[in-house]
């Protein structure tokens, strides 16, 4: 699956975004619901999680894809300019591509001198096969607020290089090799 125009792949990935569900019957009359017992129709169906659905070779190829020039921004710090894919928009691809992926903060520390702050963020892929990690550091400085909450920025920023260590977006540390 190619990531096509901006509109196609925005829309694909507000469906994709969703948890996959399928539908199984109640196999009983009666399940357990807060504590208490309610009683259902045998014929009524219930969501339930579809579980883990390719094998990690395709989740890795479809991450691996180039990412439109229309979702990757732009940022001028410093007098340098440097592109990013939004973590809102990684996010997205993740659901669409790895949709039984998570995340999670490993270590939030600061600096001894508390003028910045680096957050460990990992990413996990679950395939048919197997499931891999990758892990990441983002730091970002207490007193820059231009972009939001410091903490909220390092953490994006280590999620966007852990999604990067997988190859989503890779091409964007390499453009000004070519």
């Amino acid at each position: 699956m190619a990531y096509g125009c901006r509109s196609c792949l925005l829309g694909s990935l507000r469906v994709a975004a969703g948890w996959r569900r399928s539908y199984v019957k109640l196999a009983s009359s009666s399940y357990a619901q807060g504590g208490r017992e309610i009683e259902a129709d045998e014929d009524e169906d219930f969501p339930v999680s579809s579980g883990i659905s390719r094998p990690l070779s395709e989740i890795l190829k479809q991450i691996n894809k180039k990412v439109p020039d229309t979702l990757v921004k732009s940022r001028h710090e410093n007098g340098f300019t440097s592109k990013y894919i939004p973590w809102h928009i990684v996010n997205r691809i993740m659901n669409l591509h790895a949709p039984e992926w998570s995340g999670e903060v490993r270590s939030i520390t600061y600096s001894a001198d508390a003028k910045s702050v680096s957050v460990v963020y990992r990413v996990t892929l679950y395939g048919t096969d197997a499931e891999i990690f990758r892990e990441s550091i983002g730091t970002a400085s207490v007193d820059d607020t231009s972009y939001g909450d410091p903490v909220q920025k390092a953490e994006a920023m280590a999620f966007r290089r852990a999604c990067a260590r997988f190859g989503l977006g890779l091409h964007l540390y390499h453009e000004d090799l070519s």
